[in-house]
């Protein structure tokens, strides 16, 4: 029996061998594959912190370069020059074929323009301009000034030769002109009233009350019981905020003079005086301007307010305030106070006002290019019915180009810039055209170079979108703006750039870097009135001071509803119709002459024949 079993056990355990080999081989093969799927979630990780770490270093190296790029543009503007210059003559050598098809193609426009003018019998176009494109030549002037042209007051120094004279006949005179300077000062103005002795006449009458002695009333004055005068009051005014001499340098200058004044006291009358005037003459400036003006020109600047005391008598930093200013056309300039600039401030600034708003692309503005019933409802606004057209800045355009151009030298933003120095160029030419015959010439010539540039501009930035720098914002800020920056050639009173708003801040800027501050948001809006009437005044090529003199000289004398006529636009009409005796009288009598308003506005209605 045990013979005949045996290859069956043998068999058996044959099999039971092989199974257990089998399931050894099993976990084996469960193991190396539990390994294998570790190595391959290492290697997964392994990748993945690969791809995070190009990530990593791809971001670290755009930081880098950006941080090289900014760092180049500040050791521009700190060591090199804050003007934002460049070599055009390299870049006309550089980018001579692109704007030879420019100027081609607006060359063959002009032709094709006049073929069809000399097919019809008009008259040809204008041309653009020579000269170098300045639009003026600058006078060749050769030797020494010729002083006896200056409207000077003049003194005489007459030099003997003490060894000569009395000895030898005199045969004549050489003389040589030299300049010399008298220091101004403060004048005793003394104010005598004239008294009448009344007795006869209270003698006579029934009044028990019936004064003996009656003295001359005093005349109106801007600050009343003060011992300033218009002229005082004028020059402390144009010196602080038209030549940015700070109330404390003045206090100094003064008590050098030989009269001191203490500059509390000059701060409470440039208070007084900036209330007067806003809420008179500026007040009836800014409303002709929201009912007349075809654009206004605005932009703003940062100031400093000086904070409230404390009751705990602690210390604390000023706070931020805003002054915005509004250029009417070549009418008025305006400043504004405000404590915050944000679109429901400006909203209420330019209530009412319908035409053309030229400022940069702060998305502050963008409120008040919205159509009258997508604006949000402000409560103190009565009806903001008004259609504003956006006006973009081709400065800012040429900033930003400029940036990119000296921190990466990118050949895009020279060929950018390079493209509107030309139009520039142009435009120069045009300056001192008629509005008409300007508008003309942008049709003929430098329409084709505003679209030739945003051809140029379009596809540059689709390339440039996935790259942080300056080159893609300044791609970005055309091609956002581009309806904006081509509107300047819808009309030829729109100009191409917002510089005369710049120019107008930097009297702000300067005054800042001198008094600092503004002592509260009274004083910061009165601020903003005189400031207005000087700006306002140097528009219309009058000397500051002297307008503000004779403005506060007539203001109290003025009628309520005329106040119009004591702006700098119409102040010269107004003053060749006062008596000029009176006039120079610091107080006193006033004869005010009958309304002129419409023949002013008749003068000045038609705005488009100034250039």
């Amino acid at each position: 029996m045990s013979d005949a079993t045996s290859p069956i056990d043998a068999m058996a355990a044959r099999i039971a061998t092989l199974e257990a080999a089998l399931a050894r081989a099993v976990a084996e093969h469960a193991v190396a594959h539990a390994q294998l799927d570790e190595v391959a979630a290492e290697r997964d990780e392994v990748a993945a912190e690969r791809d995070r770490a190009v990530r990593e270093r791809d971001a670290l190296r755009e930081a880098y370069e950006l941080l090289q790029q900014q760092t180049e543009l500040a050791r521009r503007r700190l060591v090199i020059a804050k003007a934002e210059r460049i070599d055009t003559t390299q870049l006309e050598l550089e980018f001579a074929g692109q704007l030879a098809e420019a100027a081609k193609a607006a060359r063959a426009a002009l032709e094709a323009e006049e073929a069809t003018a000399a097919a019809t019998g008009e008259n040809a176009p204008p041309a653009p301009g020579g000269g170098d494109g300045r639009g003026k030549s600058k006078p060749n002037r050769q030797g020494r000034r010729d002083l006896r042209l200056a409207d000077l007051p003049e003194e005489r120094i007459v030099l003997t030769d003490p060894a000569l004279e009395g000895i030898a006949r005199r045969c004549g005179t050489e003389e040589s002109l030299l300049v010399r300077w008298r220091r101004a000062g403060f004048v005793r103005l003394v104010l005598v009233r004239v008294k009448y002795d009344t007795a006869a006449e209270a003698a006579g009458s029934t009044a028990e009350s019936a004064p003996a002695v009656t003295i001359a009333p005093l005349p109106p004055r801007v600050i009343a019981r003060s011992l300033a005068t218009p002229s005082l009051l004028a020059h402390i005014a144009v010196q602080k905020f038209h030549y940015g001499m700070p109330l404390h340098r003045q206090e100094e200058q003064f008590e050098a003079i030989g009269f001191s004044l203490d500059r509390g006291t000059m701060s409470r009358w440039l208070e007084e005086i900036g209330g007067a005037v806003g809420t008179t003459v500026v007040e009836a400036m800014r409303q002709e301007t929201l009912a007349t003006a075809f654009c206004i020109a605005t932009d703003a600047t940062g100031i400093r307010v000086q904070p409230e005391a404390r009751d705990d008598k602690k210390s604390q930093p000023c706070r931020r305030a805003h002054f915005v200013v509004q250029i009417a056309d070549a009418d008025h300039v305006f400043f504004e106070y405000t404590p915050t600039e944000s679109g429901p401030v400006l909203q209420r600034m330019f209530e009412g006002f319908s035409g053309y708003l030229q400022a940069d692309a702060k998305s502050v503005f963008d409120v008040l290019y919205r159509s009258p019933k997508d604006r949000p409802p402000i409560d103190d606004v009565r009806s903001d019915l008004g259609e504003r057209t956006e006006v973009g800045c081709w400065s800012h355009a040429r900033t930003k180009f400029w940036e990119a151009a000296i921190a990466t030298q990118d050949v895009v933003a020279r060929e950018a810039l390079a493209r509107i120095m030309y139009m520039f160029r142009l435009e120069r030419a045009w300056r001192s055209k008629l509005h008409d015959v300007r508008h003309a010439l942008r049709q003929r010539h430098l329409r084709a170079q505003v679209d030739a540039f945003f051809a140029f501009v379009e596809p540059a930035y689709e390339q440039a979108k996935a790259q942080r720098g300056y080159l893609r914002t300044a791609l970005g800020y055309c091609a956002r703006q581009k309806a904006a920056l081509r509107r300047f050639l819808d009309d030829g009173r729109l100009e191409m750039t917002n510089n005369r708003s710049e120019r107008a801040l930097r009297k702000v800027a300067t005054g800042r870097a001198a008094w600092l501050f503004v002592g509260s948001d009274d004083h910061g809006q009165a601020a903003a009135n005189l400031l207005s009437l000087a700006a306002s005044a140097k528009l219309h090529c009058l000397d500051p001071e002297l307008y503000l003199r004779d403005l506060l000289r007539v203001l109290p004398h003025w009628p309520r509803e005329r106040h119009l006529e004591l702006a700098p636009r119409y102040w010269p009409i107004t003053r060749r119709r006062l008596d000029p005796v009176q006039l120079d009288a610091e107080l006193g009598p006033l004869t005010v002459p009958t309304s002129p308003l419409p023949t002013m506005l008749a003068t000045f209605a038609a705005k488009s024949d100034r250039p």
